[in-house]
């Protein structure tokens, strides 16, 4: 089976006018790497949601991703612009009603935007999400569905990514166009919510009261700053905590999307003190722990809103080795690409991450990058530590772009956020 996959490998790069060694395609590692597929777990679920965070991690921290592994997300695109949960076969047509994902498109969109060399894939990733954009402003999960926080959040993130600005992107009816920030601000709870909830969105909008979710509040925080998972923070922190909604007599809410983000940072703050400096896992019938995914997501918009110390305590959490954190992202390109952001955003370092190195530990779990951060071996781990683990012998890595394509997807995402809501 391996010497089938490396000779289809380098058939397919000489028909493309490459040229690759066949000891650097054996040297990608287990089974899915050669095709630049970061993660030897069936791709099925978190294929391109994991394969875009992971690019986007690499590129945050000075790492120049493995040429396969953007071949291998630009692969999966549709015809018409959209990202599936995973292509097994890229040769067949994409379900456009289905089969195509908000999120994954979203996150592709800001993953190749940030790692450049494919603006054509880019360009109609961002068309699909403008045709596809909901009269209240907002996404769906599927072209069409109800607009949620998350699928917004994200395709905001794309957006500013791009260098466009969210507020200008509004849906096509008529003069009164709506943005995703009136759709995100559509599903904050305000001052007629509970005193606890207030600041908090939900996930999408229901029948009867709306219901306090800790992940979509997170992504939306970040995403009413028009923020996506990478961005360039300015000024100074603030050093203040973050201020909670505005309330007298039980009524009012935010007045701006940065009202907004600063009352779900507040709630998100309130939450996790509650707990440890941690959120808890929300998915039903599940036991009282942690939800690490969560938290890192909490710390980047914290730090995204300029609030180091509210970010700094669940960060200090995560690096914590009894918090569980570490063994959680082992071997998971999506989890440590999330760790890796979230230490990034809040100005840690990720390659001694409670004496543990995330960018290597990220970039062993995929192709061989191309180039790391100067002072950083080719793997992205720091020269001490690759003394350690080697005596001393380090090496140079010259590294061959493997011409494939494997499969992705997002489904462990979509599933838990569904179960969030029942």
């Amino acid at each position: 089976m391996n010497i089938r996959r490396s000779v289809a490998a380098l058939s397919l790069c000489a028909a493309l006018g490459a040229a690759a060694a066949p000891a650097a395609v054996a040297d990608d590692g287990p089974a899915g790497r050669a095709e630049g597929l970061y993660g030897a777990k069936d791709p099925k679920f978190d294929g391109v949601w994991r394969q875009s965070l992971a690019l986007l991690a690499q590129d945050a921290v000075g790492v120049t991703p493995a040429k396969s592994a953007i071949d291998w997300l630009a692969g999966q695109s549709c015809a018409d612009g959209g990202f599936a949960a995973y292509r097994a076969d890229t040769s067949k047509a994409c379900d456009p009603k289905k089969g195509e994902f908000t999120d994954a498109t979203a996150a592709a969109v800001q993953a190749l935007a940030a790692v450049g060399g494919r603006s054509g894939t880019v360009e109609k990733g961002i068309g699909w999400l403008k045709r596809h954009q909901n009269d209240d402003g907002g996404w769906g999960m599927n072209p069409g569905g109800p607009s949620d926080a998350n699928s917004t959040a994200a395709a905001v993130g794309a957006f500013a990514a791009t260098g466009q600005d969210p507020a200008k992107v509004t849906s096509a009816s008529g003069k009164g166009g709506k943005s995703p920030y009136d759709a995100l601000l559509g599903l904050q709870l305000d001052c007629s919510a509970k005193a606890e909830e207030r600041g908090a969105f939900a996930y999408t909008a229901a029948k009867g009261k709306p219901v306090a979710n800790e992940l979509a509040t997170a992504s939306a925080a970040l995403a009413a700053q028009g923020k996506g998972f990478v961005f360039e923070t300015v000024g100074k922190d603030s050093g203040a905590e973050p201020k909670p909604l505005r309330c007298a007599g039980g009524k009012g809410g935010a007045g701006s999307p940065k009202d907004a983000a600063e009352a779900a940072l507040a709630h998100l703050s309130r939450v996790m003190s509650d707990t440890g400096t941690h959120l808890k896992s929300a998915m039903p019938g599940a036991k009282d722990q942690p939800d690490f995914g969560g938290t890192a997501d909490a710390v980047v918009a914290l730090a995204a809103g300029e609030h180091s110390a509210a970010a700094g305590k669940p960060l200090q959490w995560l690096q914590s080795k009894g918090s569980g954190a570490a063994a959680w992202a082992k071997g998971d390109p999506g989890a440590l690409a999330k760790l890796v952001l979230a230490a990034h955003a809040a100005g840690a370092d990720p390659r001694d991450f409670g004496g543990a190195d995330l960018v290597r530990q990220l970039n062993a779990t995929g192709p061989k990058p191309e180039a790391a951060a100067p002072g950083a071996e080719s793997d992205g781990s720091s020269k001490s530590e690759k003394k350690d683990d080697d005596g001393g012998v380090g090496g140079v890595w010259w590294t061959v772009g493997v011409c494939a394509v494997a499969g992705m997807g997002i489904g462990f995402l979509l599933s838990g956020r569904k179960r969030r809501q029942l």
